[in-house]
């Protein structure tokens, strides 16, 4: 037995030693570590001791994987209580931590030409700051940007940017921010451990060493001139070798770059595991158009396990289809299992493919949570979700320590971003009043202003997001809608919320009629295509349930909407705008759409986000094409 401990010990070394290396890293920045680095050779020394008498789950895991995992999942929970310990004491003085936050940043790129222009070296607080430097928008960076992309360095920030992320452009175009090493490393640190803690406190389960399947897709890049590699900001599993041991996913499926072919593998390796305790994603979309596609597919990946083969029809170079089939062996036992389970039904499907799952880790807030809903209703029936993180390319914003919470409400992170708010009454003017964290009130919305460590000052991220409360001095806030996703023909302002509020209503007075996705576009964008003359809301629907869209349908929906917002009636008893125009689309028409707004934004599967409101023409016509109804 001893020797076994030995062997499994020996092989995990290379772990022990790479996470030894963070630990390091991070107290070059962080001088509190020590104990850090103790726990961490404790933790080594002590974990193939520890697995002898551990429970273990998981089908054919390698002992040395199953301690790899064992060393992980100590390692980032002691690393979870030491950053949630500094965020519950960062929450008792706000004020103090957002100006040293601010502080910080301003000294670090004070030598830039961009710190040169503003006088960083010189400002002494957050009111200065704000006094002297403008809120700003992509615009005011665009420009500098450019210089950066042809190989210009020191002019936004002091380090040279690790990649140059494009942003989703659900609000309009596709920006392009700098993100860089530390950028990330505050992410891990200040976010993901974070909510990993409240994750296992909430759902011990989670921390058993089942794997987790991870719906990502390996995120395709090009360089700019000067060799920055130009992409989302988003890095494969595969980028670390000791961290596949936690997925179902084996390496070498992230070096697909098909997303139909990658999600085949994601699927056929993870049904091949009964042990599963986590699905995970970065958004509930993901999730859902997984098991969409799950239900499409299931009789080919059931023969594929059957067999110990992979299905012809993914498009594999030779090497990758050897190393990926090398892992497979005929299951029929298995595949019995499988076949079963759906021949039965989807309904609850998640949970009797995986008896032993515990979580979905998901954000399955904002535009994504109508796929959260329908997960819940249906594939995921009585399995938790947990949305983690409230984030953007920008970095890191919020953190959520209420897992099972069903409002999702996300506490500021105050060493994360510097914040500002705008009243909502104050949108629209040119020069608004600002306010700090310290200063905003519960119940009112305001949109979020940041000043980020990748060169974002005084920005304005363009969302709207409500306090909802206090967790001592920090506010809490629930995201409530994007600007630029804001229908608003006669002035209006009719918000992602509300009008998904309405619907919702809607649809439950449909008989049978369940909500897959939605989008509207305003009738001007559309021009003389629809003819008419009012302004009006042309919406696109995709139901299960229902094959055709009848008049009453219609007018349930525009009164729906006239009971939960008194402008828009006001203005449809006048008559200056029209009645909405529903039409009913193809099933999987909004998948399409889908691929067309990634291809156009060049953002991947993992950061894609569905545009609620739709400010390209192309866009609306091609839904047009879909409906038939």
């Amino acid at each position: 037995m001893l020797q076994m401990a030995f062997s499994w010990f020996r092989a995990a070394v290379p772990l022990c030693f790479a996470v030894l290396s963070v630990a390091l890293a991070i107290s070059r920045q962080t001088p509190a570590v020590p104990s850090l680095l103790t726990a961490v050779v404790g933790v080594c020394s002590l974990a193939g001791m520890a697995l002898i008498s551990l429970k273990i789950k998981g089908e054919n895991r390698t002992l040395s994987s199953l301690l790899s995992q064992y060393v992980a999942v100590k390692v980032v929970g002691w690393l979870g209580r030491w950053q949630r310990r500094k965020l519950e004491a960062d929450t008792l003085k706000v004020k103090e931590v957002q100006e040293e936050t601010l502080l910080k940043r301003l000294r670090k790129n004070a030598n830039t030409y961009y710190g040169r222009q503003y006088d960083f070296s010189s400002v002494k607080d957050s009111d200065e700051f704000r006094a002297r430097h403008p809120i700003t928008t992509y615009k005011h960076y665009q420009d500098l940007i450019k210089r950066i992309v042809a190989g210009e360095e020191n002019l936004i920030i002091a380090e040279k940017p690790q990649i140059l992320a494009m942003t989703s452009g659900t609000s309009g175009s596709s920006a392009m921010l700098l993100s860089t090493k530390n950028t990330n490393t505050e992410f891990f640190l200040q976010g993901v451990t974070v909510c990993l803690d409240a994750m296992r406190q909430a759902f011990p389960e989670t921390s058993s060493l089942q794997r987790t399947t991870k719906f990502f897709y390996t995120p395709t890049f090009r360089q700019s001139e000067a060799g920055i590699p130009i992409g989302p900001n988003s890095s494969t599993p595969a980028s670390s070798h000791h961290m596949l041991n936690l997925y179902t996913t084996p390496a070498t499926a992230f070096e697909v770059s098909n997303e139909k072919d990658t999600l085949y593998l994601h699927l056929l390796f993870a049904l091949k595991d009964p042990s599963v305790g986590t699905l995970e994603s970065n958004f509930a979309s993901t999730v859902f158009y997984a098991f969409s596609a799950l239900q499409e597919r299931w009789q080919e990946l059931v023969e594929d396990i059957e067999r110990g083969k992979i299905s012809t029809a993914l498009s594999l170079e030779p090497k990758v289809r050897a190393r990926l089939e090398a892992l497979m062996k005929p299951d029929p036992q298995r595949a019995a299992q499988l076949r079963a389970h759906f021949q039965d039904s989807f309904r609850g499907i998640a949970k009797r493919l995986w008896p032993h799952l515990h979580l979905v880790l998901a954000v399955d807030s904002g535009s994504n949570q109508i796929y959260g809903e329908m997960l819940r209703e249906n594939y995921c029936k009585g399995v938790p979700f947990y949305s983690p993180f409230y984030a953007a390319t920008e970095g890191l914003i919020g953190v959520n320590l209420w897992p099972q919470e069903l409002n999702r409400h996300y506490l500021l992170c105050p060493r994360s971003m510097f914040c500002e708010f705008i009243s909502e009454s104050s949108l629209d003017e040119e020069t608004p009043h600002t306010l700090l964290m310290e200063e905003v009130k519960e119940g009112e919305n305001y949109e979020l202003l940041v000043t980020n460590a990748s060169g974002l000052f005084r920005y304005r991220i363009g969302d709207i997001v409500k306090v909802v409360g206090f967790h001592n001095q920090c506010p809490i806030v629930e995201f409530q809608y994007r600007r630029g996703q804001m229908l608003n023909v006669r002035g209006e302002k009719v918000s992602e919320a509300l009008f998904l509020d309405a619907l919702k209503k809607a649809v439950a007075q449909w008989p049978g009629a369940q909500l897959v996705d939605y989008c509207c576009a305003e009738s001007g964008i559309l021009g003389d295509s629809i003819g008419g003359s009012d302004p009006h809301y042309q919406v696109f629907l995709e139901l299960k349930g229902v094959r055709r869209l009848t008049e009453e349908h219609r007018h349930k929906l525009d009164i729906s909407l006239q009971q939960d917002s008194a402008v828009y009636k006001s203005f449809r008893i006048k008559g200056s705008i029209g009645p909405m125009r529903v039409q009913l689309v193809a099933d999987g028409a909004f998948n399409e759409l889908r691929k067309r707004m990634m291809a156009y934004s060049s953002t991947s599967p993992n950061t894609f986000k569905m545009h609620r409101v739709l400010r390209r023409k192309e866009y609306a016509e091609f839904l047009l094409g879909k409906t038939v109804s």
